[in-house]
């Protein structure tokens, strides 16, 4: 099993993970705000499984085995008012196998207000699905607790924790809200305002990466 990451050196990696190639167009297109070679973006492709290998293989040996990592990408959000653009930050992301808590929820939530003034925050569990999700399941994961769904976020991290100690996220842009379904989840109808935030992610992520190699005191 990997080691954790070296606190205070500064020189662990940060791992991004998305499953869709405009996902991952986003990110490597956005503001990187200085970000060091110590960045990797991972494509995972779509669902629990690809995720999970992925970022098995990922962690497995080499520079990234320690790295923190960050799932994110597009989510549906469950809660009424929820609108492409909204943020989700997970305090711990669920799915059949149990729970992953996140780490420095908090400071992400801040950071995402920096990078994006203006825009709607939303924290709580996001849950992993096998599957596209709307109708009524939408409301049974809400009354569930969870405040969003995507399909790789928790076996993104599920997989990452499992491989040894290091600090884990979540964040998710919503592209698909129940007033605003889509037709299919590689369709990004309308989601252009969605688009745009996640390009502007990235400086966030980095400070939290940052704060999350400090020493614990």
């Amino acid at each position: 099993m990997a080691g954790a990451p070296a606190r205070g050196t500064g020189t662990a990696p940060l791992l991004v993970a998305c499953a869709l190639g405009i996902e991952r167009l986003a990110l490597r297109t956005g503001d990187r705000g200085g970000a060091p070679g110590a960045l990797t973006v991972l494509r995972t492709g779509m669902g629990p499984a690809n995720a999970e290998r992925a970022v098995a293989g990922a962690l497995a040996e080499g520079p990234l085995r320690d790295a923190a990592v960050v799932a994110t990408g597009f989510c549906a959000g469950l809660a009424p008012g929820m609108h492409p653009g909204d943020l989700v930050v997970a305090d711990e992301t669920r799915d059949t196998y149990g729970a992953t808590p996140c780490t420095g929820t908090g400071l992400l939530v801040r950071e995402l207000g920096r990078a994006l003034p203006g825009r709607t925050v939303h924290t709580g569990p996001l849950i992993g699905s096998g599957h596209v999700v709307r109708g009524a399941e939408r409301g049974e994961l809400l009354a569930a607790g969870a405040v969003a769904v995507d399909m790789e976020s928790a076996a993104t991290l599920r997989r990452a924790v499992r491989a040894g100690q290091r600090p884990v996220a979540a964040v998710r842009v919503v592209v698909d809200a129940p007033q605003h379904e889509l037709v299919r989840i590689g369709t990004v109808r309308g989601g252009i305002s969605a688009f745009r935030v996640l390009r502007a992610v990235l400086p966030a992520f980095l400070e939290w990466h940052r704060s999350s190699l400090l020493p614990r005191r």
